[in-house]
């Protein structure tokens, strides 16, 4: 996203000026668009496990899994993205102008065009099931009746916050991910044909919106944990209220109050409507 900004805001090529950072840039564009949805579905099956009825299933939530799950998936990551740092070099288009790009041959861009639609299309149709089958576990909790939820399962509000927080982020990247999934096809369906000065335009111009969009998708995190979650609104207002050297009440005593609040004016209205007779 970074690399984006720079580029198209700013028209700062800096993946151009140098052989290894230009290694680097692609190297961490193909780790970080892998690794990120990939501890997205981690924390989603993580949520699946939770919100399930039966105790064995949620025994498997646990922090040493969730530690050995990200590790085997971040070494993997690491060594699976090694062929940008191969692959990738500054490649002279013209005298004198060199453009860090993928190396010409056409098996190579052939492997990135495939690869990246099939990947964001296994990474989408995982997140479909990881947020329907999370769905469905959230409906039988709620239609169970209150007095018997304790007995069945052990979720807590800031468990279905943050459910919510991550069923949010799966269909923001599910959209974005179906986007440039579609685009990328379209590019490895019409690569090799001569357009127009105008078609390769409206590519060129495609392919940037598409990246573009892509990128926000990785951005938008702390707004939908803003919108969605009251636990991290108020986690976010009580360190700015630290920072600025003021109190803020706790979360859980904010909450008693207003359930004394409302037991209190409940008592009220009932003892408004008895008659006192005569």
């Amino acid at each position: 996203m970074l690399g984006l900004v720079l580029l198209n805001g700013f028209n700062v090529n800096l993946q151009n000026s140098n052989v290894i950072v230009c290694k680097l840039y692609f190297y961490a564009s193909f780790l970080f668009a892998t690794l990120s949805p990939t501890i997205l579905i981690l924390a989603s099956v993580d949520r699946l496990l939770i919100s399930s009825q039966n105790v064995d299933t949620r025994l498997n939530s646990s922090k040493r899994l969730a530690y050995f799950s990200i590790s085997i998936s971040t070494v993997f990551w690491i060594v699976f993205s090694c062929h940008a740092l191969i692959k990738v070099n500054l490649q002279e288009f013209a005298p004198f102008y060199f453009v860090c790009y993928y190396d010409p041959s056409s098996s190579y861009l052939d492997f990135v065009s495939y690869f990246a639609a099939v990947i964001n299309v296994i990474f989408d149709i995982l997140m479909i099931i990881m947020s329907v089958f999370a769905l469905k576990n959230v409906r039988r909790i709620r239609s169970i009746p209150r007095e018997k939820r304790n007995q069945i399962r052990s979720m807590t509000k800031k468990d279905f916050q943050l459910l919510r927080c991550l069923f949010v982020q799966d269909v923001i990247y599910i959209i974005f991910g179906t986007s440039i999934c579609i685009f990328y096809v379209f590019d490895a369906i019409t690569k090799y044909q001569n357009g127009t000065i105008l078609e390769q335009a409206i590519r060129n111009f495609l392919y940037t919106f598409m990246t573009f969009l892509y990128s926000t998708s990785y951005s938008v995190n702390v707004f939908v944990f803003i919108i969605v979650s009251k636990a991290f609104r108020h986690e976010l207002k009580r360190t700015i209220y630290k920072i600025i050297g003021k109190d803020l009440v706790p979360i859980r005593e904010e909450e008693n109050r207003q359930e004394n609040h409302e037991r209190d004016n409940v008592e009220i209205n009932v003892v408004s409507t008895i008659e006192v007779p005569a």
